[in-house]
């Protein structure tokens, strides 16, 4: 695993053993070093290097970009039409619903532009530029400026990004970003510059009997028939240019924008997807997926199942709750599942003896090379001290932090003690205003005080049972000597007596605070003992980061080096890629075979209208009974819903656009499947693929469900 300090960003950058053309998450500026566009014709690619990325010139690399903080999206029309999955506009979609308008359930579909919804902080982000700067780096550590571990750091990179800005002719334009990254485990540094578009605003989404089709039965499993995606538009100023939201700001025109094609789809079929993959970890050794599996997956597995069984209760009990969690709940429980996937995967796909196989390799090329030799061993040592602490800032972080929202900024408390003190006026009335800010976000439209205090009083013994006494916060005491144990006591005064337990509470305190009462709040104590106990254990972890940051250094340079001249991509940290591969089937296991797509028939097969998860509205299924179709369905007059492909993808990828050999979009790539969630740490070419909603299913639900003909009407389409 690349460390980085813990709670801060971490970048994974590394090299693969297989030469297996579908794998691989190929930086688009090396595409023409490294010979990968040879490759990609030999699969079927009919376009040029500079079709997919032209530094100097429109090339389909300006129809992708970053969707919101972690997803992809595509243009799809020269009006900044963006399609991205259901699940990535979910936050937007649950944000504008309400039991009144609960677009989740029903659906939302803008008939006109008027119609459609401005979405405050959602951004759509375009790669702008890329500029290598390995040897402005480089130069800097050999000048003394910084150390070779320094210039890893999110806090050089960052300074380092802000002053090549102040460089550039781009100083000053509007909506520029910008970013500095090490790859390949630092050996590779590159700049980002994004042009980022803020007024983005929701155009359809399906209801989540369609997007969420499955839920988290089908969620990471094949077969799946989820149609799972969303629209939203760009919108500028009248000269293109990013903007604020105004009502004068019109329709951004895309430089580039994707066709799309109904030409359909056959087994072999080349597929390529350009996205943001979010983090890959492949160059991982033995002990460190030993490490992943029981320290970090564990703890997601084992906190995140008492979390999730608290919402699921309330939810089901109130329409209002389920709206206010429906995004809390989708995204926990999405990593939730992938974490037992994974760790099922890693053991069913001998992940640790594939590993075992690559030290041995690596150990006999590295004989005689003094910067090699022994630097598996080095790091497996540092990772033996390391997981003790990183399995309790696991599972501390994942029940404290990941599961409860209530609590009290202790610097703040501080803040305000000073203020009572020292007789400081404006300081108090600086920190009083700060504390009201605090509780209206906690207390928002999201939050409800009775769930909240209910999965504290689950989660906060689950944890007791995780660790040891002497691993817990020390609010844990407090519990064992004024409660005498009993966590619902507790639990019950730190939501009725505490400072930000109520607006009743903060208004008394507000109206004559004193350093007694914020002694004695709980939430406040809670929250310092909690940030105590994390930071102890991250002091630990992050004492060996310098350390194994140059080992991994060393090994991902080795591992590339012995691999040569076959070509090396870096892992996934969320910057932009393309992975090509083909529509393909697999078999999971013996006697079992899994075709490449599947149709609207099994829809209706899985429908359970008493399990929510597996309702078909009633004007789907008429569609589908009359199999009224349209234009889209495939030649035997079956409609498709999604298939597979041996894309190499993870996470971030999600909403990525699944393109065919001459540019054309055919799917949206959605999830990966199953048997090869293993695929983050290694890569198996035979069970690995992507699940992608077939476009065709989403034109056909825009159209015949949505009433959207307006929407296709602005898109190119082949027939």
């Amino acid at each position: 695993m690349k460390i980085k300090k813990y709670l801060v960003a971490a970048l994974a950058a590394a090299f693969t053993f297989s030469a297996q053309a579908d794998e691989g998450m190929w930086l688009l500026q090396l595409m023409k070093q490294q010979n990968s566009i040879d490759m990609m014709k030999k699969q079927g690619l009919k376009l040029e290097a500079d079709d997919l990325y032209n530094p100097n010139g429109v090339s389909l690399k300006d129809a992708v970009g970053i969707f919101g903080g972690g997803c992809t999206g595509e243009i799809i029309s020269p009006e900044g039409l963006i399609l991205t999955n259901h699940h990535c506009g979910y936050a937007s979609i649950q944000q504008h619903s309400s039991v009144e308008h609960d677009y989740l359930t029903d659906g939302f579909w803008a008939k006109s532009r008027a119609e459609e919804l401005p979405t405050p902080g959602l951004k759509f982000r375009f790669v702008h530029r890329i500029v290598d700067i390995t040897d402005l780096v480089n130069a800097k550590v050999k000048a003394g400026e910084v150390d070779e571990y320094e210039a890893m750091t999110n806090k050089f990179l960052g300074k380092l990004a802000k002053e090549e800005l102040e460089k550039s002719d781009l100083k000053g334009k509007p909506g520029i970003e910008v970013r500095a990254l090490p790859f390949y485990a630092g050996n590779k540094y590159y700049l980002f510059y994004y042009k980022v578009y803020s007024d983005v605003r929701m155009v359809a989404a399906p209801p989540s009997s369609v997007g969420k089709f499955g839920g988290e039965t089908d969620n990471w499993m094949w077969p799946r028939h989820t149609g799972d995606f969303s629209m939203f538009r760009i919108y500028a100023d009248k000269n293109g240019e990013p903007a604020e939201y105004s009502a004068d700001n019109v329709p951004l025109k895309t430089p580039k924008y994707l066709s799309i094609s109904l030409k359909g789809l056959n087994e072999g079929d080349y597929a390529m997807i350009m996205g943001f993959p979010g983090s890959t970890e492949r160059y991982l050794t033995q002990s460190e997926v030993r490490q992943r599996m029981t320290a970090v997956n564990q703890a997601m597995i084992d906190m995140r199942t008492v979390y999730l069984d608290v919402l699921k209760k309330y939810m089901r009990q109130s329409d209002k709750t389920r709206i206010q969690y429906a995004n809390k709940f989708a995204g926990s429980s999405n990593y939730w599942k992938n974490s037992i996937g994974m760790n099922k995967a890693i053991v069913d796909n001998a992940v640790l003896a594939t590993k075992a196989e690559q030290e041995k390799r690596f150990a006999s090329f590295a004989q005689g090379k003094p910067e090699y030799e022994g630097v598996v061993e080095k790091i497996d040592t540092l990772v033996e001290k390391m997981s003790p602490s990183l399995r309790r800032l696991e599972y501390t972080s994942e029940a404290l932090s990941g599961a409860i929202e209530f609590g009290c900024p202790p610097a703040l408390m501080d803040k305000m003690k000073e203020a009572i003190e020292t007789k400081n006026d404006s300081l108090l009335q600086a920190t009083k205003k700060q504390l009201e800010e605090v509780y209206e976000s906690i207390h928002n439209k999201d939050y409800d005080q009775q769930v909240d205090r209910a999965v504290a009083k689950a989660i906060l013994p689950a944890l007791a049972k995780a660790l040891t006494p002497e691993e817990l916060p020390a609010f844990y005491q407090t519990i064992e000597k004024e409660y005498k144990g009993d966590y619902n006591a507790y639990v019950d005064d730190l939501f009725d007596t505490s400072i930000m337990g109520s607006r009743a509470n903060l208004d008394k305190f507000l109206k004559k605070p004193s350093v007694k009462a914020i002694n004695r709040d709980l939430a406040t104590n809670f929250s310092r003992t909690k940030l105590d106990k994390l930071k102890e254990a991250a002091a630990e972890y992050n004492q060996y980061a310098q350390e194994i940051e140059l080992l991994h250094k060393a090994y991902i340079r080795g591992l590339g080096e012995m691999k040569q001249p076959v070509p090396s991509y870096p892992d996934a940290n969320f910057t932009i890629r393309l992975t090509y591969g083909n529509v393909k089937s697999y078999n999971p296991k013996d006697g079992v075979h899994y075709k490449y797509f599947t149709t609207t028939d099994g829809i209706l097969e899985k429908e359970d209208p008493e399990n929510p998860e597996f309702v078909v509205p009633a004007k789907l299924k008429e569609l589908i009974q009359k199999k009224d179709f349209g234009r889209y369905a495939m030649a035997d007059g079956t409609m498709p819903v999604c298939f597979l492909t041996t894309n190499d993808i993870t996470g971030g990828n999600s909403g990525s656009p699944v393109i065919d050999g001459e540019g054309r979009l055919i799917g949206c790539a959605f999830d990966g499947n199953w048997e090869s969630l293993s695929g983050d740490i290694n890569f198996d070419n035979n069970l690995q693929r992507c699940i992608a909603l077939d476009i065709r299913y989403m034109l056909f639900i825009l159209d015949k469900l949505g009433g959207c003909g307006h929407l296709i009407d602005e898109m190119t389409i082949v027939e």
